[in-house]
């Protein structure tokens, strides 16, 4: 039986051992201290040798990072909640700047900013992190872009295609689709080697878990990283939140692989910086902002680039997403990212409520990159797709004054309705590169010519579910190439197959509600 005494010396060893295990030497610490805390922002003496976007830990636990320094104080934001930080508390500088976890343990989780797992799962398992604030890669350490990103939207894929490594802003006003458009580029990589990352920066949390739940229903969800800065979260975490998005499909990036970044959206991010700015003193400039909002964009955007070869030739496209009121493109921010971008899909209000879904407007949207990203053979059928919609859409203002009796405008009109009708598309419904070349080369053909524009809408959402040689021989040569004559009678030949069988069915539907009694009788 053990004595007091042996008790009290093992105690004693155990704590000699653990003396002995400590490092006892002198070390520097910077501390300062809370003078001020409001708003999330806490206002510090001290700490000499801060630096901007260093992190500190206040006293009580809370960490933060320097926002902006003064001649003698500086401005923390706060990463978590500063409801138990009081006037008077020791502040120290750790020495290293904000950075974020990155690896193949994000994939299929939803974080927040710091990494922190927001999906109820184990902590993420990765010891490689990297720094929010990056430098963008220099000219001579990019590709021209040249490769697809094909989204499976028509509209998009054949007249404003996007390319890997390109900057495309989709902007329109509030509940216009700019979300659901980005989640269907999305939900179509779901067959391509592209990482995606989404990054949610003050939006609702309802709204956030619909598109989480809509990319585990329709793709890949297991390839996907979802960094989540809710209107709730401090303003500190949706201010870092894009930068730590573009940080985490950076890796994938700087390692050979192709990565697609949606921020959702930079209006929020631009008010958040405004709010921080003047929280903090800066002098406000146009629209309250302050004067380094376009440097604040344009250094995050410009990370978005295309490698070459010599750094293993890895892409990382962006898609931001921008809202605008009542359309107004020219107001401060819009016109800022459309300056920083590489072309802008522009959605509009009434084409939305006129049941035009992607509402994208023709005329105001462009791609800078174009038809240099686009097959060959996409790019050779919708050569004056672009064209002859934009006039259709002119005729058509005018046709409602009446007066337009020629014949060959009222058929350009009727063209221009199978049109419309072709590049509405509804969600979820993704079209593979053959199945858009297909359609492009038999509206050429004039196969929809004649048709009602309810059967060209039946020939697109059956054509996804029709096996086909050249749809399956999607990466194949022909793709890389301008259709030749025999090619581009195949592929009509087969949507006029298609047109025939939805012209029949229709006709005997039609003829059987017209006759109920012959009907019954059959």
């Amino acid at each position: 039986m053990a004595t007091r005494a042996d008790t009290a010396d093992a105690w004693l060893a155990r704590k000699r051992a653990a003396l002995a295990r400590v490092a006892l030497e002198p070390r520097a610490a910077s501390i300062g201290r809370v003078e001020q805390i409001a708003d999330g922002i806490a206002f510090v003496s001290g700490l000499p040798d801060a630096a901007l976007d260093e992190v500190v830990e206040l006293e009580c636990g809370v960490r933060g990072f320097i926002h902006s320094l003064d001649v003698a104080s500086a401005s923390v934001v706060l990463l978590d909640s500063g409801d138990a930080v009081r006037a008077g508390m020791r502040v120290v500088g750790t020495g290293s700047v904000l950075d974020v976890p990155v690896g193949d343990a994000l994939l299929g989780r939803v974080v927040d900013p710091l990494g922190r797992p927001l999906d109820d799962g184990e902590a993420v398992g990765t010891t490689t992190r990297l720094p929010v604030e990056r430098a963008a890669p220099a000219i001579i350490e990019r590709d021209f872009v040249s490769e697809p990103l094909q989204t499976g939207v028509l509209v998009v894929d054949a007249l404003f295609a996007i390319g890997r490594g390109q900057r495309e802003l989709i902007i329109g006003d509030r509940a216009t689709g700019k979300t659901s458009l980005a989640v269907e580029a999305i939900v179509n990589q779901k067959h391509s080697d592209v990482i995606c990352v989404y990054v949610a920066v003050g939006q609702r949390a309802t709204a956030v878990q619909r598109v989480i739940d809509a990319v585990r229903e329709h793709g890949a969800f297991e390839r996907c990283i979802f960094v989540v800065a809710s209107a709730a979260a401090p303003p500190g975490l949706q201010w870092i939140a894009p930068f730590a998005g573009v940080s985490i499909a950076e890796f994938f990036r700087d390692r050979g692989q192709h990565a697609l970044i949606v921020i959702d959206d930079l209006t929020k991010h631009a008010a958040t910086h405004r709010e921080l700015a003047l929280l903090t003193r800066e002098p406000p400039g146009r629209e309250a902002y302050p004067g380094d909002i376009f440097y604040l964009h344009a250094r995050l955007l410009e990370r978005a680039a295309k490698l070459s070869p010599a750094l293993g030739g890895g892409s990382l496209t962006a898609l931001p997403i921008a809202e605008t009121d009542a359309g107004n493109l020219s107001a401060y921010i819009p016109t800022n990212l459309i300056s920083i971008t590489d072309g802008q899909i522009v959605l509009d209000a009434a084409l939305f409520a006129a049941n035009q879904r992607p509402a994208v407007d023709v005329g105001l949207s462009v791609s800078r990159v174009g038809g240099k990203a686009q097959h060959a053979a996409l790019r050779d059928v919708a050569g004056r797709l672009r064209l002859d919609y934009a006039q259709f859409l002119e005729l058509e203002m005018f046709s409602r004054f009446g007066g337009l009796a020629d014949a060959r405008v009222n058929a350009q009109i009727e063209r221009g309705k199978r049109i419309r009708a072709l590049l509405t598309q509804p969600r979820f419904n993704a079209l593979r590169v053959a199945d858009q070349i297909a359609l492009l080369a038999a509206l050429a053909a004039g196969v929809f010519d004649g048709v009602a524009p309810e059967v060209t809408t039946w020939v697109r959402d059956k054509l996804g579910s029709v096996d086909d040689a050249h749809t399956d021989a999607a990466p194949a040569a022909w793709l890389r190439n301008a259709l030749d004559d025999t090619l581009r009678d195949s592929l009509s030949g087969r949507i006029r197959a298609l047109v025939e069988r939805a012209t029949h069915e229709r006709a005997g539907a039609t003829q059987a509600a017209g006759n109920p009694d012959d009907q019954q009788a059959r």
